[in-house]
């Protein structure tokens, strides 16, 4: 490395975010950027391990330590390549990705990973900016035609692969925009959507197809695909939201959180909504029930549209602030998380049991909630129980359901199909990514349940492969 004691000399620094009171006012990314001065000394922290575990934990096994070396440099061109081996979408996964890679750093011992993620975004930036990521226009076609049918980050990532090895590829969005999750499931407070356009102009130049408000299982068969494409890949994602069917659940004010962060993104876009239409958590005291990210942008996105409060409440136990002993590095940290979004002046509370929605006039007004704990039994496993006597009444004018996804949506193109489940309701696959009918793909979330896009990227790319070792047979 190019200063092999930074890790020494020099303090971790993250570029941090804008000032709440200037952030909540709009949707504009909250992350801020550090200058060039600090961004190399960030990347000469890095220790080159003997053993990168950061390497090992990072789903797409992205070569880091190479490219930190070539930030130090300051040789971005060579940084961007080296990360684009082996992830089609840095500038997705450098804004919005946990970054199990720091949690693995070895500098992590000491609580001060090395700025991974930030750095990623940081470099293919500056690759865009000076002009080095440029569409790269395939010169020589095989013949072959596939159909990926959804346009998240495992479709994309599979049309980039497949198109860039000569196979002509369409995608296939049943939204109005391409972009799946990307587009529609995460706030532009920490994806500015202009970065997916961007990304999107490249892909149109290098000839892949998109086709958007095509819902393949409802108004395009699935057959009429058959004939025409050679390969069929899904990458529908798990988007069949958990529910919770408990007294009340039909008044209105209750809504999935997807439908919430969808309407909210298009607004941002410049569409409008009747007030019958409109889900507004504005003067509205709001509780988002569920305590993982899709809960944390339902907080902020409720923030920004100016709620009287916000509560966000979750079932299981508060995490611990720190490792426990079972939970030992470099494997991923079961620690409580803290977003930019609970930072904006959001209440959080754990260990509670939902019972019942209580409304007037047809809309909700009021959760009852009750505080339970969690004991193991005979079997070593955990089993929830109410605490007597720990009834609550909370203020609810809005609700929101962000308590995971269980499976991909059954209903049209996978019962249609008819290919075979897994024990969750998951698409199985065998290792090549081929599904019980050996002319379908599928990867992504469909495959796995709701995991992490840099999961999503990665599964999708591993699937291109195998893809394109069947079509050239």
């Amino acid at each position: 490395m190019g200063n092999p004691k930074g890790f020494l000399e020099i303090k971790r620094k993250e570029a941090g975010y804008r000032p709440v009171r200037d952030r909540i006012g709009d949707f504009g990314e909250v992350e801020q950027t550090l200058n060039l001065e600090d961004r190399i000394d960030q990347a000469s922290r890095c220790m080159d391990c003997g053993i990168p575990f950061c390497h090992w934990a990072c789903p797409t096994e992205s070569k880091i330590p190479e490219w930190q070396d070539a930030i130090y440099r300051e040789n971005w061109e060579e940084a961007a390549n080296i990360l684009q081996s082996t992830n089609s979408f840095p500038e997705f996964t450098g804004r919005i990705c946990p970054a199990p890679c720091e949690k693995s750093c070895v500098l992590a011992l000491h609580q001060s990973p090395v700025t991974i993620r930030e750095n990623e975004a940081s470099v293919i930036e500056k690759a865009f900016d000076y002009g080095y990521i440029k569409a790269r226009p395939v010169t020589k076609r095989t013949g072959k035609k596939v159909a990926v049918i959804g346009s998240g980050p495992a479709g994309l990532s599979v049309a980039d692969l497949l198109n860039q090895a000569g196979h002509s590829v369409t995608i296939f969005e049943r939204d109005d925009a391409i972009g799946g999750l990307l587009r529609y499931g995460i706030p532009d407070f920490k994806l500015d959507k202009h970065v997916i356009d961007r990304r999107l102009d490249l892909f149109v130049e290098e000839g892949i197809e998109f086709k958007t408000n095509q819902d393949v299982g409802v108004n395009v068969l699935f057959s009429d695909l058959e004939k025409e494409y050679d390969a069929i890949c899904l990458a529908i994602g798990a988007m069949k939201a958990r529910d919770l069917p408990i007294k009340g659940r039909e008044l209105s004010g209750i809504h999935f959180s997807m439908d919430f962060l969808k309407q909210q993104n298009k607004v941002v876009r410049g569409t409008e909504f009747s007030k019958q239409e409109r889900i507004s958590a504005k003067g509205k005291n709001v509780i988002v029930i569920g305590g993982g990210d899709t809960g944390s942008d339902c907080v902020g996105t409720s923030i920004r549209q100016k709620a009287k409060s916000v509560l966000q409440i979750e079932l299981l136990p508060k995490p611990p602030a720190e490792r426990k002993e079972n939970n030992p590095w470099p494997y991923w940290p079961n620690t409580l998380r803290t977003s930019s979004s609970h930072l904006e002046g959001c209440k959080r509370r754990w260990s509670l049991s939902s019972k019942e929605f209580k409304g007037k006039n047809g809309s909700v007004k009021e959760l009852r909630i009750v505080q339970v704990e969690w004991k193991k039994n005979s079997n070593g496993q955990y089993q929830m129980e109410e605490i007597a006597g720990s009834e609550e009444t909370l203020s609810a004018d809005l609700v929101l359901l962000a308590m995971g996804f269980v499976h991909p949506v059954h209903e049209g193109l996978v019962n249609e199909l008819d290919v075979e489940l897994d024990s969750r309701g998951n698409i199985k696959t065998d290792i090549n990514g081929q599904t019980s009918n050996k002319e379908v793909y599928c990867c992504g979330d469909a495959t796995t349940g709701a995991s992490l896009v840099v999961r999503a990227l990665d599964s999708g790319r591993k699937t291109a492969y195998s893809i394109h070792k069947h079509l050239i047979k």
